[in-house]
């Protein structure tokens, strides 16, 4: 073409949970059994839709007006249910005009994100997920800027670490969190969401939680959605159907917002969000008119506590598996279904691997590894695949310098759970001592 017509920087921006399916299908096709431990879907790993829920959703999808556009906030009883939940916890209070849905989260992430200044920056985690790490250094055409997660402390968050950035760089304008968090599976503790609501205060800043998971917690560890905590501070929080439910191919998430009436910069970022949503006219409406009755149902808690006692479950074989091999860093999981795992710095190379016995698949692997500027980890990541069929993702595509992987705890069989690692924790000290 006589111009360039992609962004600058476009073809570095990765998403590696993603990325790696199309090379394990490869590898599937060449006669290799893959275990699925890179994406955090329930239903492909198995999770059988109760049918009570199957029957709500039959019956709705036999009303014609599930086959309508919605009001482009989203339907209007479904706005008010959730308005119910969050002023019932006596914090910040919303009304339906508050309230924004999308089609899933990734929409959500990809409005908030492009409807800022691109000289306005958000604070996010590291690591972080992919989908946020990218939606803000696309909107800004540059790196996220980001403050650390500590390995050595339950992955929870470095708070000098934080409000440095915060002091020092006059650009940021946002913190982002997400609770519980992907990829580490850390819950935030209220004390320490109340310091980061403080720094937001005393520098005048809005947040972000993503809190898809936020009834996902356990091993004992508590936490409190933000609004419980965020006072007069300008907010967002981040919700959806994908995980808890679980229902991702619905498509339908939504954006709670806090104190917009407070701010006017904020008020205005909220309805160019709300103008950049009607350019669509509306989310998808069938999974809105689903979700009062479906939460209201009276098996729902049944289900969904089923449901967080085993991902407890294998949380706990999970770490208690990985954390006898020597040089990893691993913290249990206590909320979502995600076990961030890292190497002790030094102890991956760019010449260690595994035998492949196969000769495509090696010729494959080795195509996609020994090329500069392949990350060690994406390295282990993927002779890992082509050994042992366990497909796992890269920890640094999840915008962070430290070298690992992350899995999910979705398996439901809890002997081939220890099968996996079992394989896994033997494969990983063979690696590493080759």
């Amino acid at each position: 073409m006589r111009n360039e017509i992609v962004a600058p920087g476009a073809g570095e921006l990765t998403y590696e949970i993603r990325n790696i399916v199309t090379v394990a299908e490869k590898v599937q096709s060449l006669g290799v059994k893959i275990n699925w431990e890179n994406i955090g879907d329930p239903i492909v790993k198995g999770e059988s839709i109760p049918l009570w829920m199957k029957e709500i959703v039959a019956a709705e999808a036999m009303n014609d007006e599930s086959y309508a556009y919605c009001p482009t906030r989203g339907v209007l009883e479904t706005r008010h249910f959730v308005c119910d939940i969050t002023n019932r916890r006596n914090g910040a209070q919303i009304t339906p005009d508050d309230v924004i849905f999308f089609n899933g989260l990734g929409d959500a992430i990809a409005k908030v994100y492009g409807n800022l200044r691109a000289e306005s920056r958000v604070l996010m985690p590291a690591p972080t997920y992919t989908t946020h790490s990218l939606g803000e250094a696309i909107h800004a055409n540059a790196i996220p800027v980001c403050y650390r997660l500590k390995p050595e402390d339950n992955w929870y968050p470095d708070m000098e670490d934080l409000e440095c950035h915060v002091k020092y760089n006059p650009q940021i304008s946002g913190l982002m969190m997400i609770n519980p968090d992907n990829p580490t599976g850390m819950v935030y503790p209220p004390e320490i969401l109340k310091k980061i609501v403080a720094i937001a205060k005393a520098y005048d800043l809005f947040i972000i939680v993503d809190e898809v998971y936020s009834n996902i917690v356990y091993n004992g560890e508590r936490t409190v959605p933000i609004s419980d905590l965020v006072g007069d501070v300008p907010a967002i929080a981040m919700k959806g159907i994908s995980k808890e439910l679980p229902w991702p191919g619905s498509r339908c998430g939504w954006i709670e917002c806090y104190n917009s009436d407070k701010d006017p910069r904020f008020k205005k970022f909220i309805n160019a969000i709300l103008s950049s949503k009607m350019n669509e006219v509306c989310s998808t409406t069938l999974p809105q008119r689903c979700l009062p009755a479906i939460l209201t149902h009276p098996g729902y808690r049944e289900y969904l506590d089923e449901r967080i006692a085993r991902y407890e479950r294998m949380s706990n074989i999970t770490y208690d598996y990985l954390k006898q091999v020597p040089g990893l860093i691993v913290n249990r999981t206590n909320g979502a279904f995600y076990m961030a795992v890292g190497f002790e710095p030094g102890l991956l190379t760019n010449r260690q691997s595994l035998p492949i016995e196969n000769r495509e698949v090696r010729e494959l692997v080795e195509g996609m590894v020994n090329v500069p500027g392949v990350a060690p980890d994406k390295r282990f990541v993927y002779y890992i695949l082509a050994h042992t069929g366990i497909c796992t993702v890269p920890l640094s595509s999840f915008n962070t310098e430290m070298l690992g992987f992350r899995v999910t705890l979705l398996e439901k069989d809890e002997q081939e759970c220890r099968r996996i690692y079992t394989i896994l924790t033997e494969k990983i000290a063979e690696y590493l001592a080759s």
